[in-house]
């Protein structure tokens, strides 16, 4: 199971925030220095979002434009990419896959050409819940869908990666909802990566039981819970 640091921007410092509330925020400096740091400790891919552009409030083009020009392995980029220009110009940074989420919710016609346009290998849906009821729109939003009901539907587009975010712990350090994690797993066959709440080894492992492939990894390794070095080339 590869073990995937995540870096969220907020004002173009690396920021955590508790449920994904933009007003409970704990900041962590400088965005380069966190992307190496995680780096020199062995990740094999960085998974870097956006907040501001995930709210409306702006981007972070040019912190993570340096982040691309210091690292020297893979990256994937989330938050706030609704069009297929949005989704060029992060390519166009170097990242290898571009996340979505609001846009696979609300518009899957915009998900359909996206996927036509950079194929699977390089589009990754993130699917937001707090347990299995969807948010969207930098989590501020809340819908009536159901998780697994969305999964058969991308699956159907031709989505072949599904990051699974539980906003409801993340930021939290209280652990993983495993029991949701499970129910994500058994709908969906293909990549899965899961996140939200990783308060230790424990819940890797919880993880790793469950068959998913990776594992996103944020507050517990600023706060040292979990220390990548421990683990030989970023796997668990």
């Amino acid at each position: 199971m590869l073990l995937i640091p995540a870096v969220d921007l907020k004002g173009g410092k690396a920021v955590r925030l508790y449920e994904g509330d933009p007003g409970r925020e704990t900041q962590y400096g400088d965005p380069v220095a966190a992307a190496l740091r995680w780096q020199e400790e062995g990740a094999r891919l960085l998974h870097l979002v956006d907040l501001d552009r995930a709210l409306g409030k702006g981007d972070n083009l040019e912190a993570l434009r340096r982040i691309a020009q210091e690292i020297r392995i893979p990256f994937e980029v989330g938050g706030g990419v609704r069009s297929l220009e949005v989704l060029q110009e992060i390519l166009l940074l170097g990242a290898s896959r571009v996340v979505v989420g609001t846009v696979a919710v609300k518009n899957p016609a915009l998900l359909e050409a996206m996927l036509a346009e950079v194929g699977p290998a390089r589009l990754a849906v993130g699917l937001d819940a707090r347990g299995l009821e969807v948010v969207v729109s930098g989590w501020q939003e809340a819908t009536s869908l159901s998780a697994l009901d969305l999964l058969g539907r991308w699956e159907a587009l031709g989505v072949r990666t599904v990051i699974y975010t539980d906003v409801r712990r993340d930021g939290t350090l209280k652990g993983l909802d495993l029991e949701a994690v499970a129910r994500v797993r058994q709908a969906w066959p293909h990549e899965l990566i899961a996140g939200g709440g990783i308060a230790g080894p424990e819940d890797l492992l919880g993880l790793k039981r469950l068959g998913v492939e990776g594992a996103l990894l944020g507050k517990a390794l600023y706060e040292g819970r979990v220390r990548l070095s421990d683990y030989k080339e970023g796997v668990f």
